[in-house]
């Protein structure tokens, strides 16, 4: 009996010894003769169990058991960050798992121009490697996540706010649109607190950006917006149509960049020159500028534009001086 228990004592100690060494091995492992940098990407709500799989298929770490109960021993389990990490393979576990719970993601700027349509954003957020397209466009029409962030409309067009955002690579695209969301908040509500008692002719938040993202896209001239919502404005109190010819291409689909007498007959619901007044939502996603045109139009009794083909436009205050003005800049290909 005596016997058998200095033997089980032994292998008991043999055993710890081995296991003690094995995890020194594990916790201090020798360099790699060609160190790889890797990029991991943790998922929001991942778990321990799959985090330590994924660093252990990339060849960061060696064991994934063994880093569960590193983590675990540490306490620190549930403080890794998510997001897409660039580390280098053959590190040692305690500082893979310190650069995780850092939450050094990688990081990427990525500008939104005045103007860009919610399809641009999600193609320009796909260039830069930071969302599936789809899955951007698919989530910007949820009609639960739509109400989630209290936009009214049938997406999120017109109310991801044009601006330079930094974005974690790996960042969920919820994730980014409520961010663009709120910055648009954040504007529209200062652009409200600077005089304007109530929006012109009692449009709601949708119209009222709507009107902003057609004044947006109709001229690049800040000075010009205000005189631009005017005409709109105007052509609202009179019954008459719009006329926009930016309304009617975002109507047709695959656009090819030649708008047609043709293309200006066909009824859509974002045809300007057929349906009376606003089109059923934004055009685009209108900046600031554009806001407060809306919320701020110019005085005027103007009815009509047209572009002078030099960045800027002649307005008018009836069809006889409007066509005049056609023949001088359109026609004649006059500039001034």
């Amino acid at each position: 009996m005596k016997r058998l228990l200095v033997i089980l004592v032994f292998v008991l100690f043999v055993v710890g010894t081995l296991t003690v060494h094995s995890f020194y091995i594990f916790l201090s492992p020798p360099p790699p003769a060609e160190p790889e940098a890797k990029i991991v990407r943790i998922q929001p709500g991942m778990g321990l169990r799959p985090i330590a799989r994924v660093l252990t298929e990339e060849g960061i770490i060696q064991d994934p058991t063994k880093f569960m109960l590193l983590a675990w021993w540490k306490g620190v389990g549930k403080k890794i960050q998510w997001g897409d990490f660039e580390i280098n393979t053959g590190p040692p576990p305690l500082t893979v798992l310190d650069y995780l719970i850092s939450g050094k993601t990688l990081l990427k700027r990525v500008t939104i121009p005045e103007g860009f349509t919610l399809k641009q954003i999600a193609e320009r957020l796909a260039h830069e490697n930071l969302a599936a397209a789809d899955d951007f466009l698919v989530r910007a029409r949820d009609r639960a996540w739509l109400t989630e962030l209290g936009v009214s409309g049938n997406s999120l067009e017109g109310f991801l706010f044009p601006d330079t955002y930094i974005f974690h690579r790996g960042m969920p695209v919820q994730a980014m649109q409520k961010r663009m969301v709120g910055r648009f908040k954040e504007v529209y509500q200062r652009c409200r607190s600077k005089g304007a008692a109530e929006v012109p002719q009692n449009l709601n938040l949708n119209q009222m950006v709507t009107l902003a993202s057609i004044v947006e896209k109709e001229t690049g001239l800040a000075g010009e917006r205000p005189l631009i919502a005017s005409v709109f404005y105007n052509r609202l109190r009179q019954g008459m149509a719009l006329q926009s010819d930016p309304t009617v291409i975002y109507g047709i689909k695959d656009f090819n960049g030649d708008l047609t007498k043709k293309d200006l007959q066909r009824p859509t619901p974002y045809n300007t020159y057929v349906i009376p007044g606003l089109p059923p939502g934004p055009i685009a996603n209108p900046g600031e500028e554009a806001l407060r045109a809306v919320l701020y139009p110019a005085n005027t009794d103007y009815l009509y534009f047209v572009s002078k083909n030099n960045g800027s436009h002649y307005f008018s205050r009836n069809l006889g001086e409007h066509n005049r003005a056609v023949v001088r800049y359109q026609l004649r290909g006059h500039q001034n």
